[in-house]
């Protein structure tokens, strides 16, 4: 049996072990935790029970997670999405007064059109119609962006009203521990300890508990409080005129959150042939159109492909039983969700600074001394952290590449795909700014 499944996950193809995969999926699990308390308070903000909500959050993180694990057999957990909820949250339901049940009825019917589109081979068609000259850079940004979230999360960054961002307070407690995670982390690595990421997590977590720096207050929690959301879902309200656009973003910006995550995941880990084809592309779309299904019904936004992914595929996660520990997890947590707040981010943040210097080193490949390839590289990788999204990075390269050819009389070149794309990012650039 256990031959079997290891035939099936590829582990000797892939060089891993079941140890390797089990670390994995834990240390992916331990950087994507918050979510269990940060995405229900988004939604609560729309009217939503939020212990309903984190009982929905972990039961999509764990089926779309164990999903992509199992069919796809990817290293890639699954969760609702950051930014996605927002857009839920303060752009339909108090910018537009949508009534929560509708805009989770949207949801629903955004994850319809994944599996409708991916069923006639359209979103296959857009993942390979990205040049290739753009997967480098969108996972040196995709980099960038989870360092900067780490940076974040560790108070070493913080807003500033006259810079836009500058340095946090370094007599902090919570960001003294994260530059004691970061620097114990940095050293294991640097010893060649395979469990560094995880380690540099626990040490961190057990320096917190020991010096009193973790606050937890756990709430009134049950599985069943998930009765209170579940099928609760509006699919009528949804398809009224004027819901098209709704669902339209919730698409949009999930295909390429998705699409990009995918690209810098899968070429850290080494998963995609010299000529760029991603193997088993279909079973991951199916993954992430299901879950989004699944999340909605169940009471929750958008599922997507998490980056923080990347940290289990730096400890050497490579098959899909990383993806399956995750989701496992997630079901765990599902009844003791409580219980993931003892996690800090202090603990958590310095692996995500880790993980983003990791994934610099796709930079290499890319061709710096070629305007036309380093332009829209470089607009990849820098819009990516700095608007806070994979999708906007990779709308700004993807403009770029085509608008220099165009410009440069080399229109015959470019594929009507990419001209589609492109056509739909600038208007997707401009719905954005007049909203």
């Amino acid at each position: 049996m256990v031959e079997r499944l290891e035939r099936y996950f590829e582990f000797s193809a892939l060089g891993t072990n079941w140890r390797t995969e089990i670390l994995a999926g834990i240390t992916t699990f331990m950087t994507m935790a918050y979510i269990i308390f940060v995405n229900p308070s988004i939604l609560h903000e729309a009217g939503m029970p939020i212990a309903a909500v984190t009982a929905a959050t972990c039961l999509a993180a764990a089926l779309g997670s164990i999903l992509m694990g199992v069919f796809a057999r990817y290293p890639i957990a699954l969760a609702p999405g950051m930014g996605l909820n927002a857009y839920f949250t303060y752009s339909v339901v108090k910018g537009m007064g949508v009534d929560w049940r509708v805009a989770l009825g949207a949801v629903f019917l955004s994850g319809v059109a994944f599996i409708l589109l991916t069923a006639v081979g359209v979103r296959q068609m857009i993942v390979n119609a990205i040049p290739q000259e753009l997967y480098s850079a969108v996972a040196a940004g995709v980099g960038l962006f989870i360092a900067f979230i780490g940076l974040k999360n560790a108070g070493l960054i913080v807003a500033n009203p006259a810079t836009l961002v500058g340095l946090g307070n370094l007599h902090s407690a919570p960001t003294l521990l994260a530059l004691f995670g970061l620097l114990v982390t940095a050293a294991l690595l640097a010893s060649r300890v395979n469990a560094a990421i995880l380690l540099g997590v626990l040490a961190t977590w057990a320096l917190a508990a020991a010096t009193g720096t973790i606050h937890w207050a756990p709430m009134t929690y049950s599985p069943g409080d998930i009765t209170a959301t579940a099928g609760k879902l509006d699919i009528r309200g949804a398809l009224s005129l004027g819901f098209f656009e709704i669902v339209f973003v919730f698409l949009f910006v999930d295909l390429f959150d998705n699409v990009g995550t995918l690209l810098a995941v899968g070429k850290k880990a080494g998963l995609f042939t010299k000529a760029h084809n991603v193997p088993r592309l279909n079973r991951i779309l199916y993954c992430d159109a299901v879950a989004t299904i699944v999340g909605a019904t169940a009471g929750t936004s958008t599922v997507v492909s998490y980056i923080e992914s990347s940290a289990g595929v730096a400890v050497g996660g490579r098959s899909g039983v990383t993806a399956i520990v995750t989701g496992l997890l997630f079901a765990v947590a599902l009844f003791v969700a409580p219980l993931a707040g003892v996690i800090p981010s202090s603990a958590t943040a310095p692996a995500l600074i880790i993980v983003g210097s990791m994934m610099m080193t796709t930079v290499t490949e890319i061709a710096w001394q070629d305007p036309e390839v380093a332009i829209p590289a470089f607009l990849t990788m820098i819009a990516i952290p700095l608007t806070f999204s994979i999708a906007n990075g990779l709308a700004f390269g993807f403009c770029a590449w085509t608008l220099i050819r165009i410009l440069r009389g080399r229109f015959r070149e470019v594929g009507w795909m990419v001209y589609l794309l492109t056509a739909l990012f600038l208007i997707r650039f401009w719905y954005l700014g007049n909203a």
